[in-house]
């Protein structure tokens, strides 16, 4: 892919705020007119003390569940950990994976907040903004709003609001099992991401995207841990 940056990651907290101000106004609420086929699933695993970081995507193809394409790095963050500027340390490793990869998705499905952010503009908005591609925010857990617990069978949501303003939903993925949190990440409806997540949920909590993204950052960490070792013996 082919992934141009339009700002500098050079910044400080306060002109990623700017930033994340000036971009939002480029999301799209605008959902392609069918299901995309290939959706990809990014995430990027570290800890926040340490300024190693593991990115990965995988391609997965939305009716046979069958991995496509997956690619990943290891990096070292440039920006530090500030909750709610967390696409700063995370996007840039991710545009190199993106880079890497042969496959175009036609969708993006991030481990993280889309819409549901303070300054609306969350991980999956910025990457998908940047990458020109459909994108939505799917996390485990909230990071601003109130809602109600949704029912308990698959398939139940409710909607996650701040104040008045629904930016996002809280979906239940598997009976009785604790829900997830949609949110818009760029040209995308809720209802749609709220297909997308169900179609990608046959049988766990979380996307399939996301699984399998998650599982290549931890081998990539498993690696660099093991290669780290080896490196330390005399």
């Amino acid at each position: 892919m082919i992934v141009r940056s339009p700002h500098s990651w050079n910044v400080t907290t306060q002109g990623a705020r700017e930033i994340q101000e000036k971009l939002r106004r480029r999301v799209s609420f605008k959902a392609p007119g069918s299901l995309p086929r290939l959706v990809a699933g990014a995430d990027v695993s570290y800890n926040k003390f340490s300024p190693n970081l593991y990115a990965a995507a995988v391609v997965v193809d939305l009716e046979s569940l069958e991995t496509i394409e997956e690619a990943g790095i290891a990096a070292k963050a440039s920006f530090p950990y500030v909750p709610g500027l967390l696409s700063f340390r995370e996007v840039p490793p991710l545009i190199r994976v993106f880079r890497k990869l042969r496959t175009l998705p036609h969708l993006v499905i991030c481990d993280g907040q889309g819409y549901a952010h303070p300054r609306r503009f969350g991980l999956a908005c910025h990457l998908g903004v940047i990458l020109d591609l459909p994108s939505l925010g799917c996390a485990k857990s909230r990071l601003i709003g109130d809602y109600e617990h949704p029912g308990n069978d698959r398939g139940d949501f409710t909607p996650l609001k701040d104040g008045e303003e629904v930016i996002g939903s809280v979906l239940r993925t598997r009976t009785g099992i604790n829900p997830v949190f949609i949110s818009v990440g760029h040209c995308m409806s809720l209802e749609m991401a709220r297909e997308l997540v169900l179609r990608l949920t046959p049988s766990c909590r979380l996307p399939e995207t996301t699984r399998r993204a998650h599982h290549l950052v931890n081998e990539l960490r498993r690696a660099s841990t093991t290669d780290a070792g080896k490196s330390s013996v005399p």
